[in-house]
């Protein structure tokens, strides 16, 4: 790309964020011939999170401003953390987000040309094979006030070094027994360049190379050889790598080949939630969630069976923006681009969650008849629906009060509401069982109100939401909090320190509760991902439990946040 077609990248540039200006940059200098060429590269040990979805947009997000291309590419170089399950849900996720990747690449297909960069490296003097194991290596590299220890094997010939890597490759030593590594600087201030291992052996089969290698690169040794052979100008990175961009560029010069930049930007912290794959992988590997698609999770799969969608949370990657200096995200937020995107895509529907019985004691016996509702009043395309109305119907406990105190404009003795889409009811008679506690609300209609318009112009201050209940469909309702009761997991009360507890030890035992609640019969046939606004209480999706026996929703998101309530 020149310097007049960087002039033509797509309206959604801002020109303003760090990353774009340095890109900028090298397109005005023409460093890389005006191409913008990036790459996703996650390691396949573990489903992505919506910190991967901030790199994901940042990634293909850029490459399309600039009319340029973006690889992902599985960074599978560890066979004992990796697995095809892990690689299949990190390319189902991207493609949910709405990118497509120029090119599918793997770290294991570049193998054998790492392993003759190896021994490039050993031919010039710059590698050799040591002996000692990992717990003596990190011993000896020092500290930050004393340089590290040169290994005694640091001076092994390059003719003994090639024939002892050959021998590794070969499988003639076990695990730990040799490794190779890299001769920099023991006294180098930043330890990764204090001759960092190269290669370690690994008799374990890869899922995609078998059992044709027992050694394996390094993270640091394949990652930048990668982007050099796949031609990506802009390795942009996590801020947690900024340490390792001079090991990075090291290897490259040493190697003398093409030398794409790495770029570091602030990995993305949200509240209520813990990012790292280790700790997910304890969740689940401990159950403390039911699965790595747990609507409780901060995985994608996790976010998408929960209602979340790619355009909200493109919106969030979008609204975060891109920093140089960590930060930490409110849930809030994310929160927020869910509501405003399913605002405007999701259909109205009735749903009665707490169910209270109401009976309407003067409407006709064995009738019923149908309203017309508005599917969405954000979308003028979507049509109406009929909704079934009879003398018994359901309506929410909490829309009714025995004692109310003055600012409760809902139902109570006496009082007066608007059942949406249909007639006034006003409460005549409390039924209760033999331990006090309502069983049915009896109450008279206004026949000349149907469609919830007042006859005579008289006003009533509340209106509620119902479902008939001859036509209600009984449905299983999954209602999810967060996954933490505090936004920080990690800090803990000094009793739980005195007790050596971890961040779990802040996990939320109600972050999940579930109940029996009634939908309106329009949702019998749902399919699995129909998301739908239950009218004045939030916004659900339907489960893959589902069956044609079972309706199963998830909560997605409620209609407000009830957090900022309790805390005002």
């Amino acid at each position: 790309m020149n310097k007049n077609t960087n002039e033509n990248k797509s309206d959604n540039v801002k020109g303003s964020n760090f990353l774009e200006i340095e890109i900028d940059k090298d397109i005005e200098s023409n460093r890389f011939d005006g191409r913008v060429y990036t790459r996703f590269p996650p390691e396949p040990n573990g489903y992505l999170h919506i910190g991967h979805a901030k790199s994901i947009c940042i990634n293909f997000g850029l490459a399309a401003q600039y009319n340029g291309n973006s690889n992902l590419r599985m960074d599978d170089t560890n066979p004992s953390k990796e697995d095809a399950e892990y690689e299949e849900s990190i390319k189902t996720d991207v493609q949910w987000l709405g990118f497509k990747w120029t090119k599918l690449c793997y770290a294991s297909d570049y193998f054998e040309q790492l392993y003759q960069w190896a021994e490039l490296l050993i031919t010039k003097g710059f590698a050799y094979v040591c002996d000692h194991d990992g717990d003596t290596i990190s011993a000896m590299r020092g500290t930050t006030s004393k340089p590290g220890e040169h290994s005694k094997f640091r001076n092994r010939s390059i003719e003994e070094n090639l024939q002892l890597f050959r021998d590794m490759r070969a499988g003639k030593f076990a695990e730990g027994e040799k490794t190779l590594r890299a001769k920099i600087d023991m006294a180098h201030p930043n330890f990764l360049m204090r001759d960092p291992i190269l290669y370690r052996i690994q008799h374990k089969a890869h899922h995609r190379t078998n059992n044709d290698w027992c050694i394996y690169p390094m993270y640091d040794f394949a990652h930048g050889q990668s982007d050099s052979i796949e031609g990506i100008t802009h390795s942009i990175c996590t801020l947690e790598f900024e340490v390792h961009r001079p090991l990075y560029d090291w290897f490259l010069q040493a190697l003398g080949i093409y030398a794409p930049r790495q770029i570091e930007f602030a990995k993305l912290n949200i509240t209520y939630w813990v990012l790292g794959k280790r700790r997910l992988l304890e969740m689940v590997t401990n159950k403390y969630v039911n699965g790595w698609d747990d609507p409780r999770l901060p995985t994608l799969s996790g976010l998408r069976r929960r209602g979340y969608t790619p355009d909200s949370i493109r919106h969030f990657a979008d609204k975060i923006g891109v920093a140089k200096a960590d930060n930490t995200i409110e849930m809030e937020l994310l929160e927020f681009c869910l509501r405003e995107d399913l605002n405007k895509k999701s259909n109205r529907v009735m749903g009665v969650l707490n169910p209270l019985k109401v009976v309407i004691i003067n409407y006709p016996d064995n009738f019923s008849e149908e309203m017309e509702a508005d599917n969405n009043p954000e979308d003028a395309t979507a049509g109406k629906r009929m909704l079934p109305f009879s003398k018994e119907l359901y309506i929410e406990q909490e829309d009714f009060m025995e004692n109310p105190p003055k600012d409760f404009f809902r139902l109570g003795p006496g009082r007066e509401v608007r059942l949406r889409y249909a007639y006034f009811i006003k409460c005549e008679n409390v039924i209760k069982d033999a331990e006090g506690k309502i069983t049915e609300i009896q109450c008279t209609y206004d026949s000349l109100s149907r469609g919830g318009k007042s006859p005579d112009g008289r006003v009533v201050k509340s209106t509620i939401h119902w479902i008939s209940i001859l036509h209600a469909l009984k449905a299983e309702i999954r209602l999810y909090e967060r996954m933490f009761n505090v936004p920080d997991p990690d800090i803990l009360t000094p009793e739980q320190q005195a007790l050596g507890l971890d961040y779990k030890a802040n996990l939320n035992p109600n972050s999940l509760k579930v109940i029996t609640g009634f939908v309106e019969p329009s949702l019998a046939n749902s399919k699995p991902m129909d998301q739908f606004q239950f009218e004045r209480i939030g916004y659900f999706c339907i489960d893959k439990d589902t069956t044609t026996e079972n309706l199963v929703f998830n909560r997605s998101v409620t209609l407000k946040d009830p957090y900022k309530k309790k805390t005002k």
